[in-house]
């Protein structure tokens, strides 16, 4: 740690931190624009070390922020501006559980200008300007690699500096507007009707005096604003994309207010956009989607709240195996269930709680009798979609509480497959009431987000001290 200098507290690392990437993104606008490209080699990430002096019992409820044994537990960071809050949390709790030094400085480990904003144009010849590879790219921390957690330096964070690059650029990539506005809480779908009354709500909230609301970002990069909601309705916004995947955030001045993505269809979608997002460390993401209902019992527009997850997917066996149980988080459960409530009434009978199935084979029906059955015969699902068991299965595997609430669509089972008359009359029907038990459902976790802050998704061992 001879190149890290010693701070004397949280606030102090996290401000050094700031202060040292962004002087090395202002040095590597200098050095393209003016052709000096031998300054390019101090163009460099920041390192934190956190010196963890002597191991002891701390409350066994602490959900995050402990460690196994004493010793230097790493991070080599980029755009730490954009996870100041998270920084100040993660470190508060580890130096009040335990005796630490921290200790900030520059890494040895350049950043290549395709990360940078606002840089110049990268001459062909680059000498010492990085490039980015995809050899600094892995999920080794996260799934718990030997050699990542048996080095001179113990890892402190989930992702290294390249890794969380990539992902904010790919963000971008699929969402087509900047990675600053994602909120905290983030809701998936893949249907625009979701998205549009997403943002009909968030008009309304933008007029209300005591709004927690500040702003509503659109696909297109518009901000709205209170005083702009006013006057404007939905119909003169553009809400379509040329972008993949398109977003929307509804902003609060702390960052705890819910994005909504239109991740398009199927499991490969829900991985890719997961597996860019838990960067950033969301309190939370859930799904509202349509699925098949398998029991002859349901009605088209019943929900169904899922509390397991049966994976026939394959898009995640790689990384978690299919004996590997994906367990329900009670907490988000709860404000599912409880939100349905407020949404539909006390007396509401449309709600169910039960196994999803996901399958990457979008007509999984045109099987026959015989296929479906053996299929089926030791399933305990009630629905089947495509995309719940991904998002929650990265969300296990990324450490980001995770949740599903599905509308029955369909019963193709039981002679009602979806077409597309009935599809039209039933989405007509129910999607406000849809999107509010998602909204309701993480406004209330955002007043409390210390009940998501559970062990739930803490691994044995091959964890870090943060979140």
């Amino acid at each position: 740690m001879s190149h890290l200098q010693h701070v004397s507290t949280v606030d102090e690392a996290i401000e050094r931190l700031i202060e040292l990437y962004d002087n090395s993104c202002q040095l590597a606008r200098k050095a393209l624009d003016s052709g000096d490209l031998d300054d390019y080699r101090h163009v460099v990430y920041p390192k934190i070390t956190v010196e963890v002096r002597e191991w002891r019992p701390i409350d066994r409820s602490q959900p995050y922020g402990y460690v196994d044994k004493a010793g230097p537990y790493s991070a080599t960071l980029s755009k730490p501006r954009l996870l100041r809050g998270y920084l100040h949390e993660q470190l508060s709790r580890l130096t009040e559980n335990y005796p630490c030094d921290i200790y900030v400085g520059n890494s040895d480990v350049q950043i290549p200008p395709e990360y940078i904003r606002n840089v110049g144009e990268v001459p062909q010849d680059r000498g010492d300007v990085a490039r980015p590879t995809l050899d600094e790219v892995n999920d080794a921390i996260i799934d718990g690699e030997w050699w990542a957690f048996h080095g001179e330096e113990m890892p402190l964070f989930h992702f290294g500096a390249q890794r969380f690059d990539i992902a904010c650029a790919r963000i971008e990539h699929y969402t087509g507007i900047d990675v600053d506005t994602v909120q905290k809480y983030i809701l998936f779908t893949n249907y625009a009707m979701h998205t549009t009354e997403f943002v009909k709500f968030g008009l309304r909230e933008l007029t209300r005096e005591d709004s927690r609301y500040t702003a509503l970002v659109l696909p297109n990069g518009e901000t709205i604003h209170s005083n702009d909601a006013v006057t404007l309705d939905v119909d003169e916004l553009t809400l379509t994309s040329r972008f993949q995947m398109p977003r929307f955030d509804l902003i609060t001045a702390g960052g705890d207010g819910i994005t909504m993505i239109n991740i398009g269809v199927g499991p490969s979608n829900a991985k890719t956009i997961t597996d860019c997002l838990s960067v950033l460390r969301p309190e939370a993401w859930i799904m509202i989607g349509h699925c098949a209902g398998l029991d002859g019992r349901m009605r088209i527009g019943d929900l169904i709240l899922g509390n397991a997850y049966q994976r026939d997917d394959h898009i995640l066996d790689d990384k978690i195996g299919s004996q590997n149980p994906i367990p329900a988080i009670p907490e988000v459960q709860r404000m599912l269930e409880a939100s349905v409530k407020e949404v539909y009434g006390e007396e509401n009978s449309l709600m169910r709680t039960g196994t999803v199935l996901s399958t990457d084979d979008r007509n999984w029906e045109w099987r026959t009798s015989r296929d479906l059955w053996e299929w089926l015969s030791h399933s305990t699902a009630v629905a089947v979609d495509m995309e719940s068991c991904t998002l929650a299965a990265n969300g296990y595997r990324y450490r980001v509480p995770y949740g599903t609430l599905l509308s029955v669509s369909d019963l193709p089972l039981h002679a009602v497959p979806k077409l597309p008359a009935q599809a039209q009359a039933f989405y007509s029907n129910s999607k406000e009431a849809h999107v509010m038990c998602a909204v309701r459902a993480v406004e209330q976790l955002a007043s409390n987000p210390q009940r998501l802050h559970t062990r739930k998704l803490r691994r044995t061992i091959g964890e870090v001290p943060f979140r």
